[in-house]
């Protein structure tokens, strides 16, 4: 009787598991998670226009509103730019004085402060409409129509107030605030116009203070005036 060979004669054989689990397998390493992490250095475009970032009746569009029915005459003449001729065309004077007359119902009364923000603050984004303003043009802006800028801004802010248009926030000015409402209810109309008069006086003078003690600026403003030469 012949035997038959077995099929692998030199092949290993599997030792017995005690345990009689079969045979172990074989431990593999864990894969590192797969994660989205936050990156904020890359560049969104999105679809969006200057026109919806202030709702209506914002006190953006409102003192716009006035600005625009305002006899400007005066701000354009020292304009040299004319339809025709050489040179960039300026800044329309409407968005200057609209910038310092928002600014000033907001306390706001650093040409800086106001240049930031043309850059970060929707409403003052929204009074530009998209046309650059740097912070000399409206430092020689308040400097070059002085006390007759003073004047418009105190008329117009006292007027604002008068018809309930607006309040402006308050401005420190040692260790004292200056009212923000003008007078009571109760007071008839011409007491309530010097009221409301007398306070944007006080608001206007107090964050003019404010430009003026900015030594960095009064410097910056000279070495520009210089380079420009």
């Amino acid at each position: 009787m012949t035997t038959t060979p077995p099929l692998f004669p030199d092949g290993p054989t599997l030792p017995a598991d005690p345990s009689g689990e079969g045979p172990a397998k074989a431990v593999r390493p864990k894969a590192a998670a797969r994660v989205l992490m936050p990156n904020r250095n890359q560049l969104e475009l999105r679809a969006s226009d200057l026109e919806s970032l202030v709702p209506p009746g914002h006190r953006a569009r409102l003192v716009w509103g006035y600005v625009e029915r305002q006899d400007l005459t005066g701000l354009y003449a020292g304009i040299k730019a004319v339809e025709g001729g050489v040179g960039r065309a300026a800044i329309a004077p409407e968005i200057l004085y609209a910038l310092w007359l928002y600014a000033t119902l907001e306390g706001v009364g650093h040409a800086r402060g106001i240049a930031r923000l043309t850059q970060a603050h929707d409403a003052y984004r929204w009074i530009c409409g998209g046309v650059q303003v740097n912070y000399h043009t409206l430092a020689d802006f308040r400097s070059q129509e002085g006390d007759a800028l003073d004047e418009l801004l105190t008329d117009h802010v006292a007027s604002l107030m008068a018809a309930g248009v607006v309040k402006f926030k308050t401005a420190a000015q040692d260790g004292m605030r200056v009212r923000a409402s003008a007078g009571a209810a109760s007071f008839r109309r011409e007491e309530r116009l010097k009221a409301c008069l007398e306070a944007a006086r006080e608001q206007v003078a107090t964050l003019k203070a404010q430009q003026a003690d900015d030594p960095a600026g009064e410097s910056a403003r000279k070495q520009a005036a210089q380079l420009r030469r």
